[in-house]
């Protein structure tokens, strides 16, 4: 579920993007998964769906790879777009249930973006190999920001 004002339009990214209606700060909350307005679905509920249904659920949701549900979000939240260096994440050292915060200042109209590879299972197939794989070390790995929320592929 978004806790903050945004809108989706036109991206620069991809297609369609979620957007700051104003100003939020660094370290404001941005998402959070509420029961009851996001969905868990589990491979089996997925698997069990028409093709169309499906293929709705794998573009629009991502996959949790601690409980191998799909999280669909609720709001406009689908249409955050990756990016390699996103403004929002978890923060280093999270655990579940993780807030998505931001990671710095969003400007009022800016794009909200997010890092898959950070949250997604099935990232590489929707957006390539992480640029980072195979090049960090543990130490370095801690400083990545994590973005634990439905992401747009």
């Amino acid at each position: 579920m978004l806790l903050v004002p945004t809108h989706v339009a036109p991206s620069a990214i991809q297609g369609i993007g979620l957007f700051s209606t104003g100003f939020v700060a660094a370290g404001t909350p941005v998402w959070k998964f509420q029961e009851g307005f996001d969905l868990a679905i589990s491979p089996a509920t997925v698997a069990s769906l028409p093709e169309v249904a499906a293929a709705h659920v794998w573009r629009y949701a991502y996959r949790d790879d601690a409980t191998g549900h799909w999280i669909l979000g609720g709001d406009h939240t689908r249409f955050m777009n990756h990016d390699p260096r996103p403004n929002t994440g978890a923060l280093p050292g999270a655990i579940g249930p993780v807030v998505t915060v931001a990671l710095r200042d969003i400007a009022a109209g800016e794009e909200i973006t997010c890092d898959y590879h950070a949250f997604d299972g099935t990232a590489p197939e929707k957006v390539g190999p992480s640029p980072r794989a195979g090049s960090l070390d543990k130490t370095d790995s801690a400083q990545l920001p994590d973005c634990q929320h439905g992401a747009r592929p």
